[in-house]
């Protein structure tokens, strides 16, 4: 069973499931969603692990941060969210969360037990050109508001072959997940960081997940951070474009379950 929290970490809203007494693992979303993103992981690690999925600050229903935090300031939010949840924890984090996860990783090792970094990146700091269209994201949902943003924007995250269902859970998720200046301070995150140079100090093992469709971070992001890190395993996801768990969350499971059985002996 599913419940909804807001935990005592900065007005952090999460949705959690599974044994309290199980291994945590913490769920870290995009940045055009919400924990609701991760429904497909709460549905179906839950008699394994612990799961808490998190609305960032500025996202659904965690409260507005009062300046932006900055890629540390998220990171050290999540850090404060597994010290609430008696960590450390397992960390699961899609494109933006994944480069959250990474840094958190960096920060406070101690209370990263393993990483699953999914249709992820280095952050857009590692190109010019990708870190301005990155800061531009945020014009772009104040000139056409959240549902317009998402009906243009969330199609791309899926492959082309995606249910129409799929999709339009995508969008709706998208819609009710954004708005300003939440998804500005997102993006400036993103925009500043570039970690290249991190990666080699990151011990923890990992898994790094990439959809075979997937168009907006794409295959070789993915492997340049399995690449970088000290121990991971890299796998490439078929029939799945950027949102992978959601879109291929059977194989996806199976893949976090392995993992977990390695790295924590958790009961496959």
């Amino acid at each position: 069973m599913t419940a909804a929290a807001t935990v005592a970490v900065a007005g952090v809203h999460t949705r959690e499931a599974g044994d309290p007494d199980a291994p945590l693992l913490l769920c870290l979303h995009g940045i055009g969603s919400s924990s609701a993103a991760f429904t497909p992981q709460l549905d179906g690690l839950a008699d394994q692990v612990r799961i808490v999925a998190w609305d960032a600050p500025g996202y659904a229903d965690s409260a507005d941060p009062a300046h932006a935090p900055g890629l540390d300031g998220y990171a050290d939010t999540a850090a404060a969210l597994i010290r609430a949840h008696g960590g450390p924890a397992h960390v699961l984090g899609v494109s933006w969360g994944g480069v959250i996860a990474l840094r958190l990783a960096t920060r406070h090792p101690d209370l990263v037990a393993s990483l699953i970094v999914a249709d992820s990146s280095r952050g857009s700091g590692t190109h010019p050109e990708k870190a301005e269209a990155m800061r531009g994201r945020a014009h772009q949902l104040a000139g056409q508001g959240p549902e317009a943003f998402a009906a243009a924007r969330g199609p791309r995250l899926v492959s082309a072959g995606a249910p129409p269902e799929l999709v339009a859970r995508v969008v709706a998720t998208m819609a009710a997940s954004i708005r300003g200046p939440g998804y500005g301070y997102a993006a400036a995150s993103m925009a500043e960081a570039d970690l290249t140079d991190d990666l080699p100090a990151i011990t923890a093992p990992a898994l790094v997940l990439c959809g075979e469709q997937d168009t907006v971070t794409g295959t070789d992001e993915s492997q340049a951070i399995a690449g970088g890190l000290t121990t991971s395993v890299y796998v490439t996801l078929s029939g799945a474009g950027h949102l992978s768990n959601q879109e291929r969350p059977e194989a996806f499971n199976a893949w976090v379950r392995a993992h977990l059985h390695v790295v924590a002996r958790v009961p496959a």
